[in-house]
């Protein structure tokens, strides 16, 4: 028997598809959440490193499984099948708060400039750069509504650059540890502006959950002390306690049933014993993430749209983005680590614009502690991987470095793609996704400036030796995929308007990073959930009125 009629399925229990279910289901519209994993917590895993650091060679502690491969081009034309436990797979996790449940939690609204990146830079040749057909201004209700109902701690004071806010943070910062004590001072030395790291994070006891207990074991980890917010702890337990949404895990869906009248009816999926499933639904959000999302509507075919949902202009699944990363990292004589987790505790801005000859830019901040598995691939170039040099320099140096990193932020570019392969099937059936395309050059030229600046600031710092890190040319998506759906106001150059609506299914939505006309130069996540809050809003509005009906 079919599952009776709702007004809205929602795809995905994320960032995006978490906020936008509680807003829908407070206002009193029925909502499904189709969610393909299933919910996860700390005692699932524990502590155990080689599994829980999401792309890792034991699999995945949050998802995806082996049923779910891909395929990714390495040389032009020499595609490949690869797992999620595959660097090369850019994973996302699959489970319910989806990353939201193992990120590192920081909590970046992006800056005014990231919202006009074409008005401030023009088009660089080779990139389809634009500005985001809203504003900052337009965003920042959102933001602030993300930060106060999901839960952030931090202070903007001694940030110069950071964007205007009408409200403070609901919770203190974070003091800094010994490396941010220290990394402090040095850029300060230097003319920088330091300020310690907005966090998704209770520093204090809040919203009925607890204080962070300063873990080690935190990015790539589930927490221990339920002090880490993400929406599994937050707005899905609101949107189910509101008695109109039902949360279905283990259900994977593979088309959105778009009529001959462009009108979405609703999504055809597996549920957790692979039988075939229909939930019909007055409107339908994806929130799977830049690539599913992307693969979800390309794998939607219909009369109207034989080449995918959306996708009449051959604008679904391009421009996919993620963040260029580069850094340094470098030895000290003296110890470095307190063990007070995550360990990621000061950024400074300085460095997101105005960069002369540099197009963007990246916030630069110090790392997360890296277990010691992790620090193993923390090496200089030419230090031994192997044997008893290896082990030397893992017993002097684990609690004597220090790594910085900046997310540059990536100019989009129309043949970095996630499209669907004609032959490779996952375990349901369901044509997978193929990954392809090179990052434009000016990430590049990005990361080797981003580079010297935090080799500059380790050396400041008291750093003995110091070695950069720079991408390499291939796409990079991570965990910070976006743009495969772009929001814009021309229908033949992105697949959605600003509100996140298919430009051709009035009752279609995406509510996810895939929106992103550019991914800022910070991690996206709390982007994504004040942009689950704008497009929720919007639908809200748009069904107190009688137009989704």
């Amino acid at each position: 028997m079919s599952p009776g009629h709702v007004n809205a399925v929602v795809v995905g229990a994320g960032a995006g598809g978490g906020v936008v279910a509680k807003e829908l289901s407070e206002a009193g519209l029925s909502v499904v959440i189709l969610e393909r994993g299933d919910w996860v917590s700390f005692e699932t895993y524990g502590q155990d490193e080689l599994i829980n650091q999401r792309t890792t060679v034991l699999g995945n502690a949050y998802g995806p499984d082996d049923r779910s491969p891909r395929v990714v081009e390495g040389a032009p034309g020499n595609w490949s099948v690869v797992m999620p436990n595959d660097g090369a797979y850019n994973n996302n996790a699959a489970c319910v708060g989806s990353g939201t449940v193992s990120y590192g939690a920081m909590a970046w609204r992006y800056m005014e400039k990231d919202f006009l990146m074409r008005s401030t830079y023009g088009r660089p040749e080779g990139s389809t750069l634009e500005d985001w057909p809203l504003t900052y201004a337009d965003l920042e209700p959102c933001y602030e509504k993300a930060e106060r109902e999901v839960g952030v701690s931090g202070d903007m004071s001694a940030n110069p650059f950071a964007a205007p806010r009408r409200s403070p943070y609901p919770m203190p910062a974070f003091a800094y540890n010994r490396e941010g004590v220290m990394l402090e001072a040095a850029a300060k030395r230097l003319g920088l502006h330091p300020f310690p790291i907005p966090m998704l994070r209770n520093s204090v006891p809040y919203g009925g959950r607890n204080a962070c207990i300063h873990n080690r074991y935190c990015c790539g980890f589930a927490c221990p002390n339920n002090a880490k917010n993400g929406t599994q702890n937050t707005v899905i337990p609101r949107a189910i306690a509101s008695g109109n949404c039902e949360l279905r895990t283990r259900c994977t869906a593979y088309e959105v049933v778009v009529d001959d009248h462009a009108v979405a009816r609703g999504v055809r999926y597996f549920d957790g014993d692979d039988r075939a499933q229909y939930q019909t639904a007055d409107m339908v959000v994806v929130c799977g993430g830049a690539i599913e999302t992307a693969r979800l509507l390309l794998n939607s075919k219909s009369k109207l749209f034989p080449n995918g949902a959306g996708n009449r202009y051959d604008w679904v699944g391009r421009n996919l983005q993620g963040h260029a990363y580069s850094g340094a990292d470098g030895l000290f004589e003296e110890e470095t680590f307190d063990d007070v987790g995550p360990g990621a505790t000061v950024a400074v801005s300085d460095y997101s614009h105005g960069n002369p000859g540099v197009t963007g830019g990246a916030m630069l901040c110090n790392e997360f502690i890296r277990p010691p598995y992790g620090f193993s691939g923390m090496r200089p170039p030419g230090e031994p991987s192997w044997g008893k040099a290896h082990k030397d320099f893992q017993r002097r140096f684990f609690k004597r470095s220090v790594s910085l990193r900046g997310p540059v932020q990536e100019m989009p570019v129309f043949d970095v793609r996630a499209q669907i392969d004609p032959s490779v099937r996952d375990h349901w059936g369901i044509p997978v996704v193929r990954l392809s395309g090179n990052r434009h050059p000016l990430d590049i030229e990005a990361g080797r400036f981003i580079a010297a600046r935090a080799e500059q600031w380790l050396r400041e710092s008291g750093a003995i030796a110091t070695w950069r890190n720079i991408p390499g040319k291939g796409a990079g998506s991570g965990q910070h995929q976006a743009g495969t759906c772009r929001m814009g106001s021309d229908p033949k150059t992105s697949v959605t308007n600003r509100f996140g609506q298919l430009h051709e299914v009035e009752n279609l939505f995406v509510a996810d990073a895939s929106l992103h006309v550019t991914n800022g130069g910070f991690n996206p996540a709390l982007t994504i959930l004040a942009l689950g809050y704008w497009v929720g809003g919007h639908i809200k509005g748009r069904w107190k009125g009688g137009a989704l009906t």
